[in-house]
């Protein structure tokens, strides 16, 4: 096994020392009037991929003065699109050598890097901007938004529909007593679209030229390197990532979670495969049971994905979609149902009728040019976040607890001020991790 080494901030300082198409607009055209006069300076944690398209979208309105990815291949990608960003490969190296340099992160890696550069950069007085799910696990999750509190950086989660109107048109309409009250919510995703139920490759190919391999699997253990892991399907590894649900959970169930005030569930069920120590299963069906919140009832949260759906509903008219073709949400009331998309797009009451009746009462007070603008700006000391960690915490802890019961034997039981599974010893040891190889969130 691997030394295990912890990493506090001076030890880090000085060991480090040693996806959309979009028109870029001149910086003027983009804020006009309002431009500020200095713009942010941005950092990248990942250059290909989904960092790639957050970073394109944060450079609308932003510098992007540092790179950084273990895949020389997809940082000369990136260096072509900002020719005057300078170029790492170690993230911990280009925050010691960039400190100076820059105000802002952007972290957009495998979900077990998120947590250890997110809180580095917080350590440090930058902001962040971090995908979903946040953390790899709850302890991370836990920690990073008390960092953030503790040094008032701005943050923000990758959970883009948040800053979408949708989710919270969902949230007036509630309100409303639209369909009445709501004890069941059934949520769904197209995903895995990654290889899942399988075990660790027997075969060990040379590592790619352009790859380090060490850096790639930072805090965790050891392993050879496989085309199966990276740099497309590492979301099905455990060690790697969080599954299907982790990739969508907080898209998709970030309706429900916030419409209905939920918080943490007492109790979760998977229905799938035995975990084979590997990979998340192919095909999960995952029962949060929520208890009662003031004057709002018990709600049953079930969760399906790898070709698990629930039944349509019969008040559905044909021709109506439920959902879009990544998943949705149906919220089943006392008086009625709604239906959702994945980012809580294009809700629709049910019947039609109804629908019609409610849609002229739609949230109008809020407003948001874009997930990626309000972050930016919120670092500039304009506006807030919509997913700032204080709010992203409780949906990530939520989705998280998910990925534990998959992994359990057994239905786990959630106690949230103790932060741990009561009833099964071996799923508690998941709600945090060891830290290998020289990292820590220290």
């Amino acid at each position: 096994m691997a030394k295990k080494t912890t990493l506090n901030r001076r030890t880090f300082l000085s060991t480090a020392a040693a996806a959309s198409a979009f028109t870029l607009l001149p910086h003027n055209k983009l804020f006009g009037a309002d431009a500020p006069s200095k713009k942010l300076r941005v950092a990248g944690v990942g250059a290909g991929g989904q960092a790639m398209h957050d970073l394109g979208q944060v450079s609308r309105f932003a510098d992007i003065v540092a790179l950084c990815d273990v895949d020389d291949e997809r940082s000369a990608l990136a260096k072509q699109r900002w020719p005057e960003a300078t170029v790492y490969r170690d993230w911990r190296i280009m925050l010691e050598k960039e400190q100076n340099n820059i105000d802002a992160v952007v972290v957009a890696c495998p979900d077990h890097m998120h947590a250890v550069a997110a809180m580095a950069a917080m350590q440090l007085g930058k902001h962040v901007y971090v995908e979903k799910p946040m953390a790899h696990n709850i302890a991370e999750v836990r920690a990073l938004r008390a960092m953030a509190k503790k040094t008032g950086v701005v943050t923000q989660m990758g959970n883009q529909g948040h800053s979408f109107p949708g989710v919270h048109r969902l949230k007036k309409w509630m309100e409303l007593d639209a369909i009445g009250t709501v004890s069941e919510v059934q949520c769904w995703t197209n995903r895995p679209s990654w290889p899942q139920g399988i075990p660790r490759p027997a075969d060990t190919p040379p590592v790619p030229k352009t790859l380090d391999w060490d850096l790639w699997l930072g805090p965790a253990a050891k392993r050879p390197y496989n085309p199966a892991y990276c740099p497309r399907s590492w979301r099905g590894w455990a060690d790697f990532g969080t599954g299907a649900l982790g990739d969508m959970g907080c898209h998709i169930l970030d309706s429900p979670f916030y419409a209905l005030d939920l918080g943490n569930p007492d109790r979760v069920t998977a229905e799938a495969e035995p975990f084979n120590g590997e990979t998340f299963q192919k095909k999960t069906k995952i029962t949060y049971e929520f208890p009662a919140r003031g004057d709002m009832p018990p709600v049953k949260l079930v969760w399906h994905d790898g070709g698990s759906m629930p039944e349509r509903p019969e008040e559905l008219e044909e021709g109506r979609p439920i959902g879009d073709n990544e998943g949705g949400s149906l919220f089943i009331g006392s008086k009625g149902k709604m239906v959702s998309g994945t980012y809580s797009n294009n809700a629709q009451l049910i019947p039609e009728d109804k629908h019609d009746n409610y849609e002229h009462k739609s949230i109008k007070a809020f407003k948001s040019k874009g997930h990626h603008y309000d972050w930016v700006m919120a670092c500039m000391g304009e506006g807030s976040c919509a997913s700032h960690f204080d709010y992203a915490a409780g949906l990530t802890e939520m989705v998280l607890l998910g990925t534990i019961a998959l992994r359990a034997k057994s239905p786990i039981e959630w106690d949230t001020a103790t932060m741990s599974v009561t009833n099964d010893a071996d799923a508690n040891e998941l709600v945090s991790r060891e830290y290998l190889n020289g990292y820590s969130l220290g």
